[in-house]
């Protein structure tokens, strides 16, 4: 999924769901850790006032050190990197979203043939 930014004449934000990112992540944490080792361990654990070591098990399966949705916060702050936005957008909305666009752009589809079949029926419109 790929979300457009503002332009600058614009005060709206345009979602252009692209599907992949749920197929290519198994977690929202493992987007993170992606976009983490992508952009250098050491410097993002520094963005976030972290020890590197901290931050690896954080992202790891530990089930003792998990990162926190405060950390998550900052990271996205930091690195700019709204990947794991664009995750969850796509897991939570992107089927609702596309399920309900089919349906609408159907029914505009059908629109005349369902007037011409009521108008058929002897059903005033």
């Amino acid at each position: 999924m790929a979300i457009k930014s503002r332009s600058q004449t614009e005060n709206q934000l345009v979602l252009d769901f692209e599907p992949g990112l749920t197929e290519r992540y198994s977690s929202a944490r493992d987007v993170v850790a992606t976009g983490v080792y992508r952009r250098g361990l050491k410097r993002v654990a520094g963005d976030l006032d972290q020890a590197p070591g901290n931050l690896s098990v954080q992202l790891s399966d530990d089930p003792t050190r998990h990162f926190s949705l405060d950390s998550f916060e900052r990271y996205l702050e930091t690195s700019g990197d709204m990947t794991p936005l664009y995750y969850l957008c796509e897991k939570f909305l992107g089927d609702s979203r596309n399920g309900k666009q089919a349906a609408l752009e159907q029914i505009q589809a059908m629109g005349p043939e369902l007037l011409a079949l009521l108008k058929k029926a002897g059903v005033g419109v």
